[in-house]
């Protein structure tokens, strides 16, 4: 169930498919949520490298988790500070917090088929089940790449998203999803699609925040960017995996499991990479820069300046270990732990 300044947000019974999009326009248009994402606005992004202590930016290593596309992590307020993602564009990123515990899950959502799974797998660790109180939310993310005019707009399907845009039924999905949920889940946040958009004067569209982190002592939640130097630990294989999850039926409808809540520790669950997907990533590092763009994005014009080097990072670390296992010997996980304000890699005997 849905709450919006304490009170049960009123939605429509129904099974039609256009139910989540319908819940969300209403939402987009809530004043207390437009309030939240004109504040939004004026707080100043955090820029985050692992290098700097002072001025617009801040060292992160030492108590923050960072999240990739289609990764969650659950956190203790006692362990971890802050936790946080960026690259987003036409993904959304998903904060739940428990106000009583602190509790915090973050996920990078990147399409509507892993939020029914994805939502489960965020709540295992922040829901009390003695208790029945809210639970707190922020939706951040996805700009509005698609029309919201056109007259199927709002159909979740994969087909109407390519046709009409990925961020729409990815965030239709989500708040359908919170909606017909049993725990109570009070939105602070819904800062999405037209709210999270700015346009050049050509009149393309690009979001406004591509990242955020949260305070987990206190739930606050701030726009942030971080370098390569802070998005850590395992940069390249996590976003290996992102790519290669896509065929691997083990992941089919899941996020992706990056952190140990318990231990404070990454533990990076294997993926496995086949010759199909090398061959693939030998084609693409063939091609142009504005090529790969449009071959890989479902955002060309509004990535990140260092969206091209990080996928060809990428191909060229396939290349250099065409063999999954020796990323992954006996098929275990990768796990890094905490040490002088750093990761470092503990390998398995």
């Amino acid at each position: 169930m849905i709450y919006v300044g304490g009170v049960p947000f009123s939605t429509t019974d129904g099974s039609s498919s256009s139910q989540g999009s319908d819940i969300l326009k209403a939402l987009m248009e809530h004043p207390i949520l437009l309030s939240a994402s004109h504040l939004l606005k004026a707080i100043p992004k955090r820029k985050f490298s692992a290098f700097a202590e002072s001025g617009s930016e801040r060292s992160t290593q030492s108590n923050c988790v960072y999240i990739f596309q289609r990764e969650y992590a659950t956190v203790d307020p006692a362990l971890v500070d802050l936790v946080g993602t960026d690259e987003a564009t036409t993904c959304t990123g998903l904060v739940i917090r428990n106000r009583t515990s602190g509790m915090t899950s973050v996920a990078h959502l990147d399409s509507p088929e892993v939020v029914d799974i994805g939502l489960t797998q965020m709540l295992s660790l922040v829901v009390d089940h003695n208790s029945d109180s809210l639970l707190d939310v922020h939706i951040i993310g996805a700009f509005e790449d698609a029309s919201l005019h056109h007259p199927e707009y709002g159909s979740e399907s994969e087909s109407d998203a390519k046709q009409d845009g990925y961020s729409f039924p990815l965030c239709s999905k989500i708040i359908k999803t919170l909606g017909k949920r049993q725990e109570n889940f009070h939105i602070h946040t819904l800062h999405v699609l037209g709210h999270n958009t700015r346009w050049d004067p050509e009149g393309n569209s690009f979001p406004i925040f591509s990242g955020f982190l949260v305070e987990t002592s206190t739930g606050s939640v701030f726009p942030a960017s971080f370098d390569r130097t802070s998005r850590c630990p395992d940069e390249i294989v996590r976003r290996i995996r992102v790519t290669v999850c896509f065929e691997d039926p083990h992941w089919t409808g899941r996020l992706l499991e990056t952190y140990d809540t318990q231990t404070d520790r990454f533990v990076i669950a294997p993926c496995t990479w086949t010759i199909r997907q090398l061959q693939i990533a030998v084609t693409l590092q063939n091609l142009s820069d504005p090529e790969i763009l449009l071959t890989c994005s479902t955002s060309p014009s509004a990535e990140s300046p260092d969206f091209v080097d990080n996928e060809r990072r990428k191909w060229d670390y396939l290349f250099q270990h065409p063999d999954w296992r020796e990323a992954f010997p006996l098929r275990q996980p990768r796990v890094f732990e905490r040490a002088s304000g750093s990761w470092r890699r503990r390998l398995v005997k």
